[in-house]
């Protein structure tokens, strides 16, 4: 027995340390390429990025200040590109406004209760991004067109939805609204429901219990998702073009104005709007990065 016992433990000590040992550099092995391997991956990866998102971006600004400052300053001072930009700033509001309320409302069912219906709705939300923007138009045009469901009821009674201000704050507002929803619900299904039970335990109402429970959990990935619902609004082209009518100075947003101008080889002002737009991208990004910063603090760092 004292010689099985001595055995035993001489093995265990001499197989025990080398899955120890081992197994570290196996992992850092695996995740270290040879150094001329990742020179032309990453070599890759700059040519990339280089010749199809900065080169681009670079030379729309150098078109748009190709005949001088005075040229640019002129083409946004334009009329109808101060429309354009107004009309485009409104739709962002109003669109990223609802989508906000419909986001919270919908990622606070989802996450907190069991209901039927929550897989179809779910289903829904994600619906958008399935479908292409310019076939979401078509659908307001079939809606509330002169020969849609509701164009005739809508005519008798002088309202005007498409060609006008509302149809392109639905098309917006149709494809952008996925956006605050998709970054509250797994966000606050991760936090779970313990902590608004508390707070209703204690006696605090549903409203009270969401303003000073769930909101400032769930803050940084809110500004998150209206950060990119705004940043797909003002971009939003497709099913904008449907339902617009393009009607100048009046239905064109700032993407619409853009593509106008330069059919009709206006250079400096397609130029000059479209370096308005990568300049709201550019912001949009670096708020992004900052946003994306306050979300990652406080997770748990991985086993790595």
């Amino acid at each position: 027995m004292t010689l099985v016992t001595i055995e035993t433990s001489t093995s265990a000590a001499a197989v025990q340390p080398f899955p120890s040992r081992v197994a570290p550099l196996a992992r850092r092995d695996a995740r270290t390429e040879p150094r001329l391997v990742r020179g032309i991956i990453i070599t890759l990866a700059l040519t990339f990025l280089t010749v199809f998102v900065v080169l681009p971006l670079a030379l729309v600004f150098l078109e748009a200040f190709s005949k001088g400052v005075g040229f640019y300053l002129k083409a946004l001072a334009d009329p109808e590109a101060l429309a354009a930009i107004w009309l485009t700033l409104v739709t962002a509001a109003i669109s990223v406004s609802l989508n906000l309320v419909f986001g919270v409302a919908a990622a606070w069912a989802i996450a907190k209760f069991e209901f039927r219906g929550k897989t179809l709705l779910i289903t829904l939300i994600d619906l958008p991004f399935s479908v292409s923007p310019v076939i979401s138009g078509l659908v307001f045009v079939l809606l509330f067109g002169a020969q849609g469901f509701f164009g005739p009821w809508l005519m008798a009674h002088g309202i005007h939805v498409l060609f006008a201000l509302p149809a392109i704050v639905l098309a917006t507002a149709f494809v952008t609204f996925p956006f605050v929803a998709r970054e509250l619900i797994p966000l606050m299904q991760e936090q779970g429901s313990q902590e608004e039970e508390a707070a209703i335990s204690l006696g605090a109402s549903g409203w009270r219990t969401f303003l000073l429970v769930t909101l400032p959990n769930v803050k940084w990935g809110l500004l998150y998702g209206v950060l990119l619902c705004n940043a797909r609004a003002m971009g939003e082209f497709g099913a904008v073009s449907v339902v617009s009518g393009h009607i100048r100075g009046e239905t064109n947003t700032m993407p619409l104005l853009v593509e106008i101008l330069y059919n009709e080889y206006q250079l400096v002002g397609a130029f000059a709007i479209a370096s308005l737009l990568a300049f709201l991208a550019l912001v949009t990004l670096i708020v992004k990065t900052i946003l994306e910063g306050h979300l990652d603090e406080g997770q748990p760092a991985s086993d790595d």
